[in-house]
C-alpha cells in the first residue's frame, strides 16, 4: 500500500462523524472501481454494495455519480497544491531540491490516484461543472507558480523574461500534467518513474532557473 500522503495523514487524526464515514466509504468505492472501468460504467448499486449502504443513503450524501467524481477531485486537488507547495515555500532549501521533492510528490500521487485524476481529466471536456472546477484548480496553481517566479526573478534567483512569469508557468504545469497523465497509465516502475522526476525537474531548473544539473 502506498504511504499516506500529508494530507492523508493529518486527515486520520480527525475524529470523523458517522456521515464522514459513510461518504468516504462510497468514495472509497467509486475510486477501486474507477481503476478497472470508466465513470460511465459503474452503476449506483455497486458504489452503494461496495460501501455498504443503501440508494437512500447515497442519494442523502451525493446526488450523482458525478457529485462522486466531483467530490474525489477535491480531495485529490487538496493533494496536488500540498505536493507543489514544497517548491512554492522552499524557503533557503535549493531550488533543485525544492522542485525535486515536488515533482517526486506529484509523480507519487498520480500514482496513487490515477484513475481518479484521469476520470476527472476526461469529465472535464463534457460536464460544465468539472471544467468549470478544474479551471480554478489550473488557475490556483498557475497563479502560484507564475508568483513564485516572479519571486525569485526579484531575488536574482531566477533568469528574467521573457517569457513572462504567467505563460512560463502556464508552459510548464501542462507540462507535468500531461506527463504525469501519461506515466500513470503504464505499468509501476519506480525507476521510470525517477527517470520522468529527473527529466521533468531539468525542464523546470532550465526553463526557470536556467541551471544547467
Amino acid at each position: 500500500m502506498p504511504p499516506r500522503t500529508p494530507v492523508q495523514q493529518v486527515a486520520s487524526r480527525r475524529k470523523r462523524s458517522k456521515g464522514d464515514l459513510t461518504s468516504q466509504a462510497i468514495l472509497d468505492t467509486a475510486e477501486r472501481l474507477l481503476e478497472s472501468r470508466s465513470l460511465d460504467e459503474i452503476a449506483v448499486d455497486e458504489l452503494t454494495a461496495g460501501a455498504g449502504v443503501s440508494r437512500s443513503t447515497f442519494y442523502f450524501h451525493f446526488e450523482s455519480r458525478e457529485a462522486v467524481l466531483h467530490a474525489l477531485s477535491e480531495q485529490v486537488a487538496v493533494e496536488l497544491h500540498e505536493c507543489a507547495a514544497l517548491w512554492l515555500r522552499r524557503g533557503s532549501e535549493p531550488p533543485e531540491d525544492a522542485i525535486r521533492r515536488a515533482l517526486t510528490a506529484t509523480v507519487a500521487l498520480w500514482r496513487h490516484h490515477g484513475p481518479v485524476l484521469r476520470a476527472a481529466m476526461r469529465a472535464r471536456d463534457v460536464n460544465p461543472r468539472m471544467q468549470e472546477f478544474w479551471s480554478d484548480v489550473a488557475r490556483r496553481f498557475i497563479d502560484s507558480a507564475a508568483e513564485q517566479i516572479e519571486r525569485e526573478r526579484a531575488a536574482g534567483v531566477a533568469l528574467p523574461g521573457p517569457p513572462d512569469a504567467r505563460l512560463l508557468a502556464t508552459v510548464l504545469e501542462n507540462m507535468n500534467e500531461q506527463a504525469c497523465f501519461t506515466q500513470s497509465l503504464s505499468r509501476r516502475s519506480p525507476v521510470r518513474d525517477r527517470k520522468l522526476v529527473d527529466a521533468l525537474t531539468l525542464i523546470w531548473l532550465r526553463s526557470v532557473y536556467g541551471v544547467v544539473a
